[in-house]
């Protein structure tokens, strides 16, 4: 059996006291990072930017055709030029003349036709940027909520790592001064069960919540006040205190 003197004993409870505050550290720590907040706009961000990013899309493809509609105008319009000097000219057959009146008012209801379609573009493209815009702003919107949030939670964060800097600090100059092989029974609890000691109090451990058995409570009475006795239920390190039964 395991032994430590019985006041040796009593200061787990302060190791247990400094692990205790370490674990409350470290659940707040994991909450902030956690925070729903964040999660959901992160979800928001992500849908967000792949509507902006089809908008996006959409008003490439839409003046890529605008650009195309414009080189067709230019088109017609220089052939329109060409013919119209050559028809101004006044040289050639007058079936030759003819011909090229009837060109140019083909060409002219061509162009007429493409500027239509040009102006279609246009209008087209006007909703497709206002509505990238718009999502653009919804982007911006989310992302500066996002930062307010990340800057809050970052500094909370760090408020809690200090600290636990701060405890973790102080439980190493601690356990530096503990009975080294009641120590090693205490830190492979700890890391097995959760919890490394307990005070038993009036015979109800504070490991597990739950009062001894008469039986367990007969065996933790039997045992000498130095040796190391465990929690039946929670399997830490039983603290007997002088009102422990």
């Amino acid at each position: 059996m395991a032994k430590a003197a019985p006041a040796e004993q009593l200061k787990l409870l302060d190791l247990q006291g400094l692990d205790a505050k370490l674990k409350s550290l470290a659940g707040r720590r994991k909450v902030l990072e956690t925070d729903s907040r964040i999660v959901d706009l992160t979800d928001a961000l992500t849908v967000a930017n792949g509507e902006l990013g089809a908008a996006k899309l959409a008003v490439h493809d839409a003046e890529a055709e605008l650009r195309r509609a414009e080189a067709d105008v230019e088109q017609v319009v220089s052939r329109i030029d060409r013919d119209e000097a050559r028809l101004n000219s006044g040289t050639g057959l007058s079936k030759d003349l003819v011909a090229l009146q009837n060109d140019i008012a083909s060409l002219n209801k061509r162009r007429s036709d493409l500027e239509d379609i040009e102006l279609e573009i246009l209008e087209r493209l006007d909703g497709l940027r206002e509505r990238q815009a718009a999502q653009q702003a919804i982007v911006d919107d989310i992302q500066g909520s996002f930062g307010a949030i990340r800057a809050e939670l970052d500094e909370a964060i760090a408020e809690v790592a200090a600290e636990e800097a701060v405890v973790r600090g102080q439980r190493a100059a601690f356990a530096e001064t503990l009975d080294p092989a009641m120590l090693a029974i205490y830190e492979k609890t700890i890391a097995k069960r959760g919890v490394g000691a307990a005070r038993l109090f009036h015979g109800k451990s504070e490991g597990s919540g739950m009062t001894l058995s008469p039986g367990d409570l007969a065996e933790v009475k039997a045992a000498a006040e130095d040796e190391i006795v465990f929690c039946p239920d929670s399997g830490c390190i039983l603290v007997r205190s002088a009102e422990w039964n």
